[in-house]
């Protein structure tokens, strides 16, 4: 589906005009799409990250941010079940509230059982709450260290074995976000799961990516064990290696091999199809070695 036709989609849900959201992460993979779909909807986004003075671990830093908002989108740096993830966000949350912004969205992770602590703490924060629970990105594919390695050594080394995952698009991650934000109290206190169309294992992805390019890129699977070496090399630090190679062994069992109809529940259509995403993001030079 084309950007064009996702901002046709958005609009029929209902915007609301003069609303000010606060984007956490708003340069990150997910927080500049959510940011960008939200003003094309007609809200007014509020960038929250370091670059504007907010720090997720400097509670100092959050009043300022959220001063004046009426809602806030919430996605954890690392990962939502990350150590201090939990109390993190539920401190901010009951700031938020304090301050009169009470219509809180968290990003969590489908099937991940160490994020189920910080959704509870959204949930006893006393917001309007929504926790948009996401497949595995398909632009995990695109950006970041994943990108980095099928690009620069056309290979990619992952813990998933042949396990499948529905791959989304971030694209629509954000437009469920903006919709669950403008829709008034319909997805409030829901829990909503997202994911794409079809199930791929990561070898298959890959394999979609190397016909599109026109490249011989692999998958390599191993152990979650050894994985930690691999986050060592992209600079990740021990702690938060730990705890990803954790999350991996569980996120990664199977777990997930199932589709989720978040996306055509709120959005009235179906995601978009993970060959599309590969097609644009190859039409755009992004794994050219």
């Amino acid at each position: 589906m084309t950007d064009t036709a996702r901002s046709a989609t958005r609009n029929t849900t209902g915007g609301t005009p003069g609303m000010t959201l606060v984007v956490t992460g708003a340069s990150g993979r997910t927080g500049s799409r959510v940011a960008r779909a939200a003003a094309a909807a007609g809200l007014t986004v509020r960038a929250a990250s370091r670059a504007t003075g907010f720090d997720w671990w400097d509670p100092a830093t959050w009043a300022d941010a959220l001063r004046g908002a009426d809602a806030a989108y919430l996605a954890v740096p690392s990962d939502v079940g990350a150590p201090g993830a939990a109390e993190a966000v539920g401190a901010l949350a009951r700031e938020a509230v304090g301050l009169g912004v009470r219509r809180l969205v968290l990003l969590s992770a489908r099937g991940e059982d160490q994020a189920l602590p910080t959704e509870e703490a959204l949930r006893a924060s006393g917001a309007d709450w929504t926790v948009v629970r996401s497949a595995w990105f398909a632009q995990n594919f695109s950006e970041g260290p994943l990108a980095a390695e099928l690009r620069d050594r056309g290979e990619l080394v992952f813990p998933a074995g042949e396990v499948r995952e529905p791959f989304v698009d971030v694209r629509d991650v954000a437009d469920v976000v903006v919709a669950a934000l403008t829709a008034g109290d319909r997805y409030a206190g829901r829990t909503l799961a997202l994911s794409g169309g079809r199930l791929l294992t990561f070898g298959e992805a890959v394999a979609e990516i190397a016909a599109a390019t026109g490249r011989p890129l692999a998958y390599r699977s191993v152990a979650t064990r050894d994985y930690g070496e691999a986050l060592a090399a992209f600079g990740v630090p021990p702690r938060e290696a730990e705890a990803l190679t954790g999350i991996f062994g569980t996120l990664l069992d199977g777990r997930n091999a199932h589709l989720s109809d978040g996306v055509r529940e709120v959005l009235g259509r179906a995601p978009g199809d993970f060959s599309g995403f590969v097609r644009e993001a190859a039409a755009a030079g992004t794994w050219k070695a």
